[in-house]
């Protein structure tokens, strides 16, 4: 007994529905997406591609748009001979840095320290620290104006009991930046800390029971399971912790204005001078167009980084 042939539209009926089904599905993905794509093209990409737009022109914030005039790169090149964008450039500089050294090793060890010790206050102490990163941080810059006071404030009131001059946090251009420096680590450090623990909460238990058999202790446990198997967590904290470094403003604004003598400048702060109290939109432009493409460098190394690692 013979099967009937198969016809050329049967076989092709099967395939012709798969694509019919697939651009039902398409379809289906572009009327959930496109709320949210919306969104991101109308507050990211159209501010950005106007901050480009009028970082190519000359525009005081106090005109009309249709003064600006065409310079082309000219903004771009008089970046490159400003002594004062250079002087923010290595005060940002040079708070990434401290920043990035103090709160990655800091982060990890309140994170394992409240991860693995078998306490009944693990639960109490995380909110604890975690809640200096709520609360906005223009309540907290000035209670920390407060605190860093050189007559009454707390930390000039413990130099003075054990009969020493407290230096003059905000007032003196060699404490200014790492005064900043200490308030973001307060405020940021119980955030990271969630993270560490959100990243040893997917190492498996099996893996230190295994070291421990072998003999391996609490500081082995930690140099060869714990901190390999947080890498890809750690680089993720180093990506937000940079942008989160670079962007500061909210500190400087408040506390220190930029001095003194141009010490904490940075150059989020330098931008907003420009913009909005010397009215020069072109060059601030042109400055926060600069930082946006340092920002996606660094984000491009450090996602290419984890790529890598995994």
């Amino acid at each position: 007994m013979t099967s009937p042939p198969v016809t050329t539209t049967t076989a092709g009926r099967a395939p012709s529905a798969r694509r019919r089904a697939a651009r039902r599905r398409g379809g289906a993905a572009v009327v959930f997406l496109s709320p949210a794509m919306a969104v991101i093209v109308l507050f990211v990409v159209v501010p950005i591609g106007l901050t480009f737009w009028i970082s190519l022109h000359e525009w005081s914030m106090f005109t009309p748009l249709g003064d600006m005039a065409w310079r082309g790169l000219a903004n771009y090149q008089e970046l490159l001979s400003d002594k004062d964008f250079f002087t923010a450039l290595r005060n940002t500089l040079l708070y990434v840095v401290l920043v990035v050294a103090i709160t990655l090793p800091l982060s990890v060890a309140l994170g394992m320290l409240l991860y693995f010790p078998k306490t009944a206050v693990k639960g109490v102490a995380r909110a604890v620290l975690f809640s200096t990163y709520v609360v906005p941080t223009v309540a907290t810059a000035i209670v920390w104006g407060a605190l860093y006071a050189p007559d009454y404030g707390p930390f000039a009131q413990m130099f003075q009991a054990v009969g020493l001059s407290a230096p003059s946090w905000l007032s003196e251009p060699s404490t200014a930046l790492v005064s900043l420096v200490i308030f973001h680590i307060w405020q940021m450090i119980g955030y990271y800390t969630i993270l560490v623990i959100a990243g040893l909460t997917q190492i498996p238990p099996d893996l230190y029971e295994a070291a421990r058999i072998d003999g391996a202790g609490f500081w082995r446990q930690t140099i060869s399971v714990t901190l390999p198997l947080l890498r890809r967590t750690t680089l993720f904290m180093t990506l937000i912790t940079v942008i989160n470094a670079i962007q500061v403003f909210d500190p400087v604004y408040i506390l220190t204005q930029g001095g003194p003598a141009e010490s904490t400048s940075v150059v989020s702060f330098s931008i907003q001078r420009e913009a909005f109290q010397y009215g020069m939109a072109g060059q601030a432009s042109a400055m926060a167009f600069s930082l946006l493409i340092v920002l996606l460098a660094i984000a491009g190394l450090v996602l290419a980084a984890m790529r890598r690692r995994s």
